[in-house]
């Protein structure tokens, strides 16, 4: 049969080899057939599986045990290196490894956090012993919200995926966590027009694209606010008339039409050279550099202010552009209108909740948003502060 146990020890009378006798289950010299190995066993199957065992009987299962999986058709020599192969964390590990070229740092940061949390709890456990059970208990575990749950949930199915394809093992079953998705409190268009006015009474002097990332964002719904602050001057092509998000979060370009009202405001402003920021800090500001990019929050701080200022309470930044906007929309467009020319995606969960492509489309869409046929201001921007 397949498969034998050895020892290290010696014939204490010769020195001779202890030979593994199945019938009489143990190791014997064959000179002295009355000299028996008491230790140090290591059962060998094959070329790929060595274990190490101080007892005969516990040596003794492993080999029955592995027999029987080569019966089943189920033995895997991966499962017995020392080196943990199918290890979750080992997986685990070259997975992150990935995940941190492949996606954003924010996206890998989620990702690795799951990941640390899920290696806490089950370590080296062979990934082919971790089913729907498992992954359930781990979920119920974590003391977060259902939403970050659901969360983990989808980073370890596309884990699990992965090892699937990978090491060519089956994908477990994975249980469900429903989870209700928040609302954002969101205003109507002339409240939040009132906003954008306050913007740009307590702002224009200071630097014009404060107000215009604040408008912008309330314009054109298809660009996030983390996509509109790292728009470079190379990315806002007047002459073709376009947006260009090179690494959005759907993985691929997106071109976003620009109204005309904006290539005129566009046209009076003075353009850096295209590798620089476009949202960046003028001169004469304190605690701040001349030409460094705006901060993550600098919008919300300026919407914060001018909200505080005309008395409107409890509105995030991006609850009273992009959402607010995108439910304003609905009395003079479709929900597959908006998101397929407005939002340039093609499903949208989270914008589904608010209502239950063509250029022309999407710029007759962005003027609404924008106000429609508000006066722009066009004020000589030559000397305004937007090095």
């Amino acid at each position: 049969m397949r498969g034998r146990i050895y020892t290290d020890q010696k014939c204490p009378i010769c020195g001779g080899i202890m030979t593994h006798d199945e019938r009489r289950r143990g190791l014997f010299c064959e000179k002295h057939p009355d000299q028996q190995a008491t230790g140090r066993f290591r059962v060998q199957f094959g070329r790929g599986t060595r274990k190490r065992f101080s007892h005969f009987r516990e040596a003794e299962r492993c080999l029955d045990g592995l027999r029987w999986e080569v019966d089943q058709g189920t033995y895997d020599p991966r499962d017995y290196r020392s080196n943990y192969p199918l290890g979750f964390e080992t997986l685990a590990r070259k997975w992150l490894e990935i995940k941190k070229i492949e996606v954003k740092r924010k996206s890998y940061n989620n990702l690795r956090n799951y990941m640390n949390k899920a290696i806490a709890d089950w370590g080296q456990c062979n990934v082919k012993s971790i089913g729907f059970g498992e992954i359930e208990d781990f979920l119920h575990s974590q003391d977060v919200s259902d939403k970050t749950k659901s969360n983990m949930k989808s980073g370890l199915h596309s884990f699990f995926k992965w090892v699937s394809r990978r090491e060519k093992i089956l994908m477990p079953e994975f249980p469900e966590t429903p989870f209700e998705l928040g609302w954002r409190k969101i205003i109507d268009k002339e409240t939040q027009q009132s906003i954008i006015d306050e913007v740009y009474r307590i702002s224009y002097h200071i630097n014009p694209k404060i107000w215009l990332g604040i408008k912008w964002l309330a314009t054109y719904i298809s660009i996030r606010p983390g996509e509109m602050l790292k728009l470079k001057e190379g990315d806002i092509d007047i002459k073709l008339g376009y947006f260009i998000i090179p690494h959005p979060k759907e993985k691929r370009p997106k071109l976003v039409p620009i109204i005309d009202e904006d290539i005129e405001i566009l046209s009076n402003m003075p353009r850096g050279l295209p590798n620089l920021d476009f949202f960046r800090h003028g001169t004469g500001i304190s605690g701040v550099t001349p030409g460094d990019k705006f901060g993550d929050r600098y919008f919300y701080k300026w919407w914060k202010k001018a909200s505080d200022k005309i008395g409107v309470d409890g509105v995030d930044l991006y609850g009273g552009t992009k959402h607010s906007s995108t439910t304003a929309l609905r009395e003079y467009f479709s929900p597959e209108e908006i998101r397929r020319s407005g939002t340039l995606h093609t499903t949208n969960k989270a914008f589904e909740r608010y209502f239950k492509n063509d250029i022309e489309e999407s710029k007759k869409i962005y003027k609404i948003a924008s106000g429609g046929d508000n006066v722009t201001r066009l004020e000589n921007l030559t000397n305004k502060n937007v090095n």
